[in-house]
């Protein structure tokens, strides 16, 4: 209805406008025939011999010669007057010899004249020019009158034709109306217009409010809405939407995943350090909608599960070789063997303060040293030698200590996962400064990495075995590989001498040039402190590496 309102308004207009300057088109095009006409009369030769010759008279030559114009014209009247504005020719005879009724100055002294006036024949458009004799002198006037009622009956008569016109216009432009508003129906199910800036308003306050990621790409790839839990995700600005997707975000497997040349559900990928679980749906307009959820924590909680049930069944085996220690002692005691007891004593806790005290002095981090002695707890139990190699040799400067964290937890995971199965399961760990570079290199004696798949492993979901029960795999090599890249390093996989495989991670710029002080850096000593005391201080850094470690086994 608004637009068909609109469509007669506009015809109303267009008529309007049209009809006003015809009436003065009209007006104008009587007056000038008019005034044709008097010019054609006054060029007669023989008029103006027969008003210097003759007297004025109702069959004179001169009343004569004006009705022969009159009637071949159609004009109302053809009026010829001496240079005192006396008629010698006039419609109604009775009106010869008598004065004009209008002012006669303008033309009499020269100047041709175009009006509409009144007369004594009522309302004419009127054409006056002067008359002249063979010299050239002015000696009278011809006025010529066109009725004034046809030029309105022409502009009247022009009135039917012009409204047909308008309504066929306005006929085309409601049924123009009637199909944009059928299609607009369509295309928005009906819904009226304050329906739909409701089911806008509602979906900016559901789409900026849930906590997963929602993004919307069009035909061509380009980010056409997007929410601020994606931008929190996806490490995006408001400024990003309308480009491309391959421009906003880096090359890889996340961007892969979101463009939809990677398929499936509940695909993994990794943006920065969040684990996301994206799923794209493709649109009707050949675009997609993609959702995004954060399992990061998830992961998170499901690792520390894994390395507390790791950590339960290292405990229950240390029950064992502590009850059978403690049988041994008893027995030696008993036999009254004191000095035995006291060595056999010494031995069995000097192993575990060595491990400790090899640790704590080449690495002075107190989270990386934690870890290093809970994982050799750990490996032990599970039958894997962990040595820590010569070169090792870190200050306590660090920039990020978490982050190296997770990079050595997740390799010393994979090495203990693929070397477990060996009988003479070796792993030695090397970790060095250089300058302010930090080197991580994590060898075992494993099955090795095949070259071929060596670039494949640092892949977000790619994996070997089988998914725990609270989650997928194939993160925690994709978690190494993204910190090393953020520090512009690098993560590479090689092979053994002997067999194997060696992962060496490079992490430019992760000491800072601080130098702690003397009285600021006990730190190693009490990290020898804590783990001197036995198996149970072991046990207690496997325990707060489970939780520092974000190991994607």
């Amino acid at each position: 209805m608004v637009q068909l309102a609109i469509a007669t308004g506009v015809t109303a207009l267009a008529t309007g406008l049209f009809l006003a300057p015809l009436s003065a088109q009209l007006d104008d095009q009587a007056m000038r025939r008019a005034l044709a006409i008097a010019q054609t009369a006054a060029a007669a030769p023989s008029l103006d011999d027969a008003l210097e010759s003759s007297r004025p008279s109702r069959h004179g030559p001169v009343q004569n010669e004006a009705e022969r114009i009159r009637a071949a014209t159609g004009a109302e009247y053809v009026v010829i007057m001496d240079k005192r504005g006396v008629r010698w020719s006039h419609t109604d005879p009775d009106e010869i010899g008598h004065h004009v009724s209008t002012d006669p100055s303008v033309a009499l002294s020269g100047r041709e004249v175009m009006q509409i006036d009144e007369g004594t024949l009522g309302r004419s458009a009127r054409g006056k020019v002067p008359l002249r004799n063979e010299n050239g002198e002015v000696i009278g006037a011809v006025s010529v009158g066109i009725a004034y009622e046809s030029v309105q009956e022409r502009l009247l008569s022009t009135v039917p034709q012009l409204l047909a016109y308008a309504g066929g216009a306005l006929a085309v432009g409601a049924l123009a109306a009637y199909l944009v508003s059928r299609r607009l129906q369509r295309r928005t199910h009906d819904l009226a217009f304050s329906d739909i800036s409701a089911l806008l308003a509602e979906r900016e306050a559901m789409l900026h409010g849930i906590r997963e990621g929602f993004l919307a790409l069009d035909a061509r790839g380009r980010i056409r809405l997007m929410n601020d839990e994606a931008q929190r995700l996806l490490d995006l600005r408001a400024e990003d939407t309308g480009r491309p997707l391959d421009a906003a975000l880096p090359p890889g497997r996340t961007t892969d995943v979101l463009a939809g040349r990677v398929s499936g559900a509940d695909l993994l990928a990794v943006s920065g350090q969040r684990v996301l679980v994206a799923n794209r749906m493709p649109t009707d307009d050949g675009g997609a909608v993609v959702t995004l959820r954060d399992r990061t924590e998830l992961e998170r909680l499901g690792r520390e599960l894994d390395g507390t049930r790791g950590l339960i069944d290292a405990l229950r085996a240390q029950d064992h070789e502590h009850a059978n220690r403690l049988h041994t002692l008893l027995g030696l005691l008993e036999l009254g063997l004191h000095e035995e007891a006291v060595e056999f004593v010494t031995q069995a806790v000097g192993v575990h303060r060595a491990t400790a005290e090899q640790v704590t002095e080449r690495i002075h981090d107190p989270l990386l040293a934690a870890l290093l002695v809970g994982k050799a707890t750990v490996a032990t139990e599970r039958g894997v030698s962990l040595r820590i190699a010569p070169d090792t040799r870190l200050p306590d400067r660090l920039v990020d200590p978490h982050g190296l964290v997770t990079v050595l937890g997740n390799l010393i995971d994979n090495a203990l996962d693929a070397t477990s199965s060996e009988r003479d399961a070796q792993l030695e760990v090397e970790i060095r400064a250089d300058g302010h570079t930090a080197i991580v290199r994590i060898s075992d004696n494993g099955p090795g990495v095949p070259e071929a798949r060596r670039a494949e492993i640092f892949t977000e979901g790619w994996t070997t075995k089988e998914p725990p029960a609270h989650g997928q795999r194939g993160i925690g090599l994709a978690l190494v590989r993204r910190l090393a890249e953020r520090y512009g390093g690098s993560a590479e996989v090689g092979e053994r001498l002997g067999g194997g495989a060696v992962f060496t991670v490079t992490l430019p710029d992760a000491l800072s040039e601080e130098i702690p002080q003397p009285g600021d850096a006990p730190h190693g000593e009490a990290v020898r402190n804590t783990h001197a005391t036995g198996r149970a201080s072991g046990t207690e850094g496997a325990r707060h590496a489970a939780g520092v470690t974000e190991a994607g086994r």
